[in-house]
């Protein structure tokens, strides 16, 4: 049996006329021998009736201190009503569908609510549909514990719905349908010139959704990459092929750096609204600096790009996380100065291996437009940068430009 996996996003069921297309796509699926089985996500985005963001706004309206529990039993009502309708919606143009919660679809999670981990999927019922030759459409976001209990999965959840459902099924593809044509250069809401990657590898999507780009989330890239499964992501409404997320990169024949071969940046991402802590100690104190860090997690609160020298540190945090982390450093002690209108612009690309000196080029390129560079932090296949943020916009066409990524991206 050729399965094709297809995940619709809010946008994508959000309107009569888009689940028409919806239904459309299947059916060309169809016409090319796959058995379809769909992920769908909550209907439209927070203020929507549906979207996941209103229905759990609706409870804390009426309890800011309501249990977890109850929490993701409301939360998963938004997947299951749009899997319920789209069910229906292909029903009536001659496609047999039936909607399944994350939990018919066999989907178990480890009990944590709101950011559950699937430590199981056993799809039986999805496979008796599958032979059936009906639909299944799946409430993406969602499964239960070992006792019943329902867990969402937390953001990007019908992202990883739909590529563990891949895996467990076997499926040819993934399909990732989003209100974009594919993962793109650079963000085309800042920068018109971004274009469509036509090719990328696990790594460096993942590595481009983590630095900020959205259109995938990161637990579902790492999981495709674990099993190998072949993910597109593409536009319901824009034609096109979209983006191949794989294990190999389109870009190994390009020459622009010479002899080695191998474009260095497949794209740039970006996080803005961050905030620069920046203690300065008059003596080493690794005790202290442990009990800073701890505290900070302790609190929830994430920290992005770190420096650590002996006698300074400098991290970055989301600025709404400010007074939290003030509060934890007054109370320990702590001098520091806090810069807060920051954002981080990131380059990717698996080609970093094999292209020396990209570092210098990213420098050089924004020194040479006057954007200062407050903090930097880099792995094998990025190097990100702390700027002010009114500088992110140029800083993003300055490294688009320099590493003739609209080439790049090209036929």
């Amino acid at each position: 049996m050729k399965i094709l996996v297809q995940k619709y996003g809010g946008t994508s069921v959000s309107t009569p006329e888009k689940r028409a297309l919806i239904a459309r796509c299947v059916q060309e699926a169809q016409n090319e021998g796959f058995h379809v089985v769909l992920v769908v996500s909550a209907l439209g985005r927070n203020g929507e009736p549906y979207a996941t963001d209103t229905l759990r706004s609706l409870i804390l309206q009426e309890y800011a201190g309501v249990s977890p529990r109850e929490l993701d039993l409301i939360m998963s009502c938004g997947e299951v009503i749009s899997a319920a309708i789209l069910a229906a919606v292909l029903g009536n143009k001659g496609l047999p569908a039936r909607a399944l919660t994350g939990i018919q679809a066999g989907f178990l999670t480890d009990g944590h609510y709101s950011e559950a981990e699937v430590v199981d999927c056993q799809p039986v019922k999805i496979r008796d549909v599958l032979q059936q030759n009906e639909v299944p459409v799946i409430a993406g976001f969602q499964g239960a514990d070992p006792s019943g209990e329902i867990n969402t999965f937390g953001r990007g959840g019908s992202d990883t719905t739909a590529v563990i459902l891949g895996a467990a099924l076997g499926a040819e593809k993934v399909e990732i349908y989003t209100d974009v044509c594919g993962i793109m250069t650079a963000d085309p809401l800042i920068l018109k010139e971004a274009r469509l990657i036509q090719k990328i590898t696990y790594g460096e999507v993942f590595q481009l959704a983590h630095e900020g780009a959205r259109v995938i989330h990161p637990r579902a890239v790492e999981v495709a990459m674990r099993n190998n499964v072949s993910v597109v992501v593409k536009s319901l409404e824009e034609p096109g092929s979209g983006t191949l997320i794989t294990a190999e990169s389109s870009l190994g024949d390009r020459n622009y750096y010479g002899t080695r071969g191998r474009q260095a940046v497949t794209g740039i991402a970006h996080n803005a609204n961050l905030a620069q802590f920046m203690i300065e100690l008059q003596h080493p104190d690794p005790a202290g600096e442990l009990a800073v860090f701890q505290q900070i997690a302790a609190a929830g609160v994430n920290i992005d790009l770190i420096t650590v020298f002996p006698l300074m540190k400098a991290f970055t945090v989301k600025e709404e996380h400010c007074l939290k982390v003030e509060g934890i450093l007054k109370k320990l002690g702590v001098s520091y100065i806090l810069e807060k209108g920051c954002a981080k612009v990131s380059v990717v690309g698996v080609g970093m291996h094999s292209v020396p000196g990209v570092m210098a080029r990213v420098i050089r390129a924004l020194n040479e437009q006057q954007i200062e560079i407050k903090q930097t932090g880099d792995s094998n296949i990025t190097i990100s940068l702390l700027i002010r943020q009114q500088d992110l916009q140029r800083a993003i066409k300055t490294l688009h430009d320099h590493f003739i990524l609209t080439a790049a991206a090209g036929e």
